[in-house]
């Protein structure tokens, strides 16, 4: 029943802040507080138990919902629960009154969508709380209430309804074809036949438009850049990657065994290394800090569907490195995101040319960033240096120089771009500024997550014992 109230508990909460919104953050907090504890409680159910299934009402597929948990999902519910609860506390001295109001009724809905996504088992569920992902991340977007932030909601709702529509199409000509939306069910259905490829090619459209893949990474700098500090955090954090984890359940359970691997394996690559390349470059000439950000993240969804490309191709360590650049990524860059939510919150700027001496003035937002950057850029033994290790390992082992060079060059634009902002945070502006307080919390936030990008690195045994609970990639192919 534990993994029922991770789904109830932040939706209830939500309900229950709008009504009452003199206590909304208190609900809110609290909510988060328990949603940990009620994550950890199912970690330690997994361990003794494996991976279950949860069949809602008592009642089996295709009659009934299961809900289903194993190594991967606790991974991404574990994530969620810690992001959620940081960037609450971050946004509880972040937020006016005004938004506040609006906010955390939202950001409690959206958190309820994460965690029925991450324990959905069909293929109909996936497309229901990407809806209420996708709506209530449009509406959080626009929360700044500022042009630019408007302009950039407005996109980001038209691509995730697109995608959205892309995805249902597919979902259901797997339902006329195969007379289900349970994914075992539809993997032992489901035949090489016209339909499946058609559905296959329908969803995964819709699934890179919500990922912002290169091209269709269009819609993501401005979205990102224009929300307020915590809601781009999460954006970049995990709600791109949730697209990604359907991807990931979809390809391990079902379009393997058609034999799409073998075709689909090029493209991921191609897209990838080009989004690695193409955002890199565009994060390095930048002069706005939060944009430089949006940039950065279209490269690092480059290094995932890269890494995912390589797992189709056999190489079971890229399940590994993709996990890995996930976490890594997340954590570094809501640290990231939260430093520019400082930056804002201190000069009323984000101009990278006109930082002004923060070095001095926020020692703990600069340490922050530059441990996030740290992980970014892949050095060592952050996080994010254990996934492209494992990433070059398997390109390596795949032959594949033209991936392993690329890497490697978006390791060192990484570094330009990092190294850039730093730089600056030393130097005087020839006029002075005016600044506001920050208060303690916020710089505590992005320095606590930067800090836990860089331990991650030091647990990678244990977390990888962990995502191996079910074996969620269990269509692996053996490697030679």
């Amino acid at each position: 029943m534990i993994e029922v109230f991770l789904i109830l508990l932040p939706f209830f909460g939500g309900i229950l802040s709008f009504i009452i919104p003199k206590f909304n953050k208190v609900i809110g907090l609290g909510t988060f507080v328990l949603t940990l504890f009620f994550v950890f409680g199912l970690g330690l159910q997994l361990l003794d138990k494996g991976s279950y299934y949860h069949f809602i009402g008592g009642w089996d597929a295709p009659l009934g919902i299961n809900l289903y948990v194993d190594g991967l999902s606790l991974v991404m519910l574990g994530l969620t629960s810690v992001m959620g609860l940081s960037l609450s506390i971050y946004a509880k001295k972040y937020f006016i009154c005004k938004q506040s109001l609006w906010f955390w009724t939202i950001w409690l809905f959206m958190i309820a969508g994460l965690n029925a996504l991450f324990l959905s088992q069909d293929i109909f569920n996936f497309y229901v709380t990407l809806e209420l992902i996708g709506l209530s991340s449009v509406a959080l977007t626009a929360l700044s209430d500022t042009k630019e932030a408007l302009t950039g909601a407005m996109r980001y709702l038209l691509i995730t309804l697109l995608g959205s529509l892309f995805y249902l199409l597919g979902v259901a000509l797997l339902y006329h074809g195969f007379g289900s939306v349970d994914i075992v069910i539809l993997s032992k259905k489901i035949e090489s036949i016209p339909v499946a490829w058609a559905a296959l090619g329908l969803m995964s459209i819709g699934l890179l438009l919500k990922s912002a893949l290169f091209p269709f990474h269009f819609w993501l700098p401005l979205a990102h850049s224009s929300a307020p500090a915590p809601i781009s955090a999460i954006l970049s954090a995990v709600i791109i990657k949730a697209s990604l984890y359907i991807q990931l359940r979809l390809w391990s359970s079902l379009f393997i065994p058609l034999g799409a691997d073998l075709y689909f394996e090029v493209l991921f690559a191609f897209f990838g290394s080009l989004a690695v390349i193409w955002g890199s470059i565009k994060a390095l000439v930048q002069t706005r800090l939060k944009m430089l950000i949006a940039y950065s993240t279209v490269a690092q969804v480059g290094y995932l569907f890269i890494a995912f490309s390589l797992a189709l191709g056999g190489i079971s360590i890229a399940w590994s490195a993709l996990v890995y650049l996930i976490l890594s990524h997340a954590l570094a860059k809501s640290a990231m995101f939260l430093v520019a939510g400082n930056l804002l919150h201190f000069h009323g700027h984000d101009r990278i040319i006109d930082l002004d001496r923060i070095a001095q003035r926020l020692p703990l937002s600069t340490t922050a960033f530059a441990l996030a950057g740290v992980s970014i850029i892949g050095l060592p033994l952050s996080g994010g240096f254990i996934g492209k290790w494992f990433l070059l390992e398997a390109s390596i082992t795949k032959s594949n120089w033209v991936i392993t060079c690329t890497i490697l060059l978006g390791g060192l634009l990484a570094t330009g771009y990092v190294f850039k902002v730093l730089g600056f945070t030393f130097t005087k502006t020839a006029f002075s500024q005016e600044t506001k307080n920050i208060s303690l919390s916020m710089e505590l936030i992005p320095l606590s997550l930067a800090i836990m990008a860089i331990a991650l690195g030091f647990f990678a045994t244990p977390l990888f014992s962990l995502m191996e609970i079910g074996n969620p990639f269990f269509i692996i192919r053996v490697q030679p």
